[in-house]
């Protein structure tokens, strides 16, 4: 199976799937224990929320799942939030610190999994953000996840609705940035939070270049607002998920509309 897949669109927008793949090879499925078998930390049915928002929107979505590389992690596997817990660039936990392998990947096999799954992903990010901005003169990563509500092994207490990351405003223009947490702030019965405990992970930090003209956003959702459950079998809500789709349809259709407006920082 190739490791990532492309949508072109026209825009200039590029919305980035990093964790809703589920492929695990065969290789490395056998070493997974119960446990990781479940994939339980998958970005659930990320895709099919944003599915149709805007029809000239770019998508790259990695079709491997996280736990045989994470490719929002950065290649030398250093730490996203330093003293903190957090999951690493192979993963050796979950997102409760459960352990995920009967014989855990040793560097020479992550090293083989970063240039057969990352490298290429990001390869891909990397083309599709130069195509985009040739044509526009921006490019604007969006990078599009989602995880559980609560997980004390990671976040005390409640994750907001909508944690919008932006590398403490490093990745992206002031512009872009006010527009989507206003957009989160005033959506009836949702919490929002900018730079919170989700800063955005190594693709905001590594393509958000304002002063190249290239932008990037992560958005994190809360399960909760389109899942029935944050539990296996993870179903999708419906109605929930129309609710939430007409705001992500919002932001997604305000960035497109400031585009133009949003110049490369000297």
């Amino acid at each position: 199976m190739t490791p990532v897949t492309v949508r072109r669109g026209a825009g200039p927008i590029l919305l980035a799937l990093p964790h809703t793949g589920a492929f695990v090879p065969a290789d490395i499925a056998t070493r997974l224990n119960a446990n990781g078998r479940a994939l339980a930390d998958t970005d659930w049915h990320i895709d099919k929320l944003y599915r149709g928002l805007r029809a000239d929107l770019t998508v790259v979505r990695a079709t491997f799942h996280r736990y045989v590389i994470d490719a929002n992690r950065a290649p030398d596997g250093a730490s996203l939030y330093p003293g903190q817990n957090t999951t690493g660039l192979v993963p050796l936990t979950d997102f409760d610190g459960a352990p995920l392998w009967t014989t855990p990947p040793d560097a020479a096999e992550a090293a083989r999994r970063r240039a057969a799954f990352h490298a290429p992903y990001h390869a891909a990010l990397a083309a599709e953000m130069a195509r985009i901005h040739a044509r526009h003169g921006i490019a604007i990563l969006y990078d599009a996840h989602s995880i559980r509500s609560r997980i004390p092994y990671l976040f005390d207490g409640i994750l907001p609705d909508f944690n919008i990351g932006t590398n403490d405003g490093a990745a992206c223009a002031a512009p872009l940035a006010e527009a989507v947490a206003a957009i989160c702030a005033r959506a009836p019965g949702y919490t929002s939070v900018t730079n919170g405990r989700f800063k955005g992970g190594w693709t905001t930090r590594h393509y958000g270049r304002p002063a190249q003209g290239w932008h990037a956003i992560q958005m994190e959702l809360a399960q909760s607002t389109y899942l029935d459950t944050e539990a296996a079998p993870f179903a999708h809500a419906p109605a929930k998920a129309r609710r939430l789709r007409a705001h992500l349809r919002e932001i997604l259709n305000t960035i497109n509309d400031l585009a133009p407006t949003v110049k490369a920082e000297p």
